[in-house]
């Protein structure tokens, strides 16, 4: 009876176990145990410098500060895995403003439809980078400068320039309501490109080429793994998401105007960075991104409540920069 008491419980426990292991492994911050301790270091520091920091309101304001940058980051995170760069996501994001403004408000199209259309547009600026990368041969730098003048130029020339104000009150209300009390509409959408990234990332055999590639294109070919494909698929998704954090920036404004997302695609490659992904590809992964869009958002947020200037604020994130990319050479350093 012992024997048969003790298989009743070993298959039970494994179970447990299992469930436990893919739970961590989900969330698992591997690569990211570094900027993490940074993170709670600079909330701690900032929470005795001072007062306004530490509390629930000042928290919420940072999420939602974060939508934008978290959104594209985690499209840039896909890319640097690979080994690439995408230099064009803040002019994809003023494209996609200015396409949804522009049909909403001057050709009359309902807003949810204006916004695929939309999201349309940013992705077949992301489909052009992959095509001039995995077909032309041209380097993903110049691919993607070309595609930030491009797509910067044609955002400007839907209105020649000029910003478009106003959309429905229930665009706007979806970044200020807070529904139980501390999550708005833009946030969660940021929470749910996360959490389907993180899955993909994790689970899905598309996921995984991604760290292949990146490791080594060429054995990743011999392996089975259309490398082209995968690699134009990726730019696709980074201008797309691109495009999604327009349309949640739009909705935080109530406007579109060609110059947004100015700068943006430095922010997007230094949270990723930060997070300990490498820009030489193969390493990395959204959750240690997650980490470096909190370090970026705690910073310019604990800046601001210093009273530091915005031009300091650049010079600081410039150098936190450059210690988490010498941190990650001194580890690869240390491995070898």
């Amino acid at each position: 009876m012992a024997n048969s008491g003790d298989v009743g419980v070993m298959p039970a426990t494994t179970m447990a176990s299992s469930r436990t292991t893919k739970l961590c492994a989900m969330f698992s911050m591997r690569g990211a145990t570094g900027p993490l301790i940074g993170l709670v270091a600079l909330c701690i520091f900032l929470s005795v410098a001072t007062d306004s920091f530490f509390t629930l309101r000042n928290f919420l304001n940072i999420l939602d500060q974060i939508t934008v940058l978290g959104i594209m980051a985690v499209g840039m995170t896909f890319v640097i895995l690979i080994g690439g760069i995408d230099l064009a996501v803040g002019s994809v994001l003023a494209l996609a403003m200015m396409v949804m403004g522009y049909l909403a408000n001057y050709m009359g199209v309902p807003l949810p439809l204006a916004i695929v259309i939309a999201l349309g547009a940013a992705a077949l600026a992301g489909l052009a980078s992959g095509v001039m990368i995995t077909r032309f041969r041209v380097p993903a730098f110049i691919a993607t400068l070309a595609m930030m003048s491009v797509a910067r130029g044609l955002a400007n020339m839907i209105t020649d320039g000029q910003q478009i104000v106003g959309f429905p009150s229930w665009f706007n209300m979806a970044a200020i309501i807070r529904h139980a009390g501390f999550l708005t509409m833009t946030v969660a959408v940021m929470l749910v490109v996360f959490a389907i990234g993180i899955v993909y990332q994790r689970y899905r055999a598309g996921g995984r080429a991604l760290y292949a590639i990146g490791g080594n294109a060429e054995v990743a070919r011999l392996a089975g793994i259309n490398v082209k494909s995968a690699t134009t698929w990726v730019y696709v998704m980074s201008s797309l998401l691109a495009g999604l954090a327009g349309v949640v920036m739009a909705a935080r404004l109530d406007s579109v105007q060609p110059s947004s997302g100015f700068g943006y695609e430095l922010d997007t490659i230094a949270a990723v960075v930060i997070g300990g992904t490498s820009l030489s590809g193969g390493t990395g992964g959204l959750g240690g991104t997650l980490v470096g869009v909190l370090i970026i958002g705690v910073l310019r947020n604990g800046l601001n409540l210093l009273g530091v200037s915005p031009f300091m604020q650049q010079v600081v994130i410039g150098l936190v920069i450059v210690l988490a990319v010498a941190a990650e050479t001194y580890k690869k350093k240390k491995q070898a």
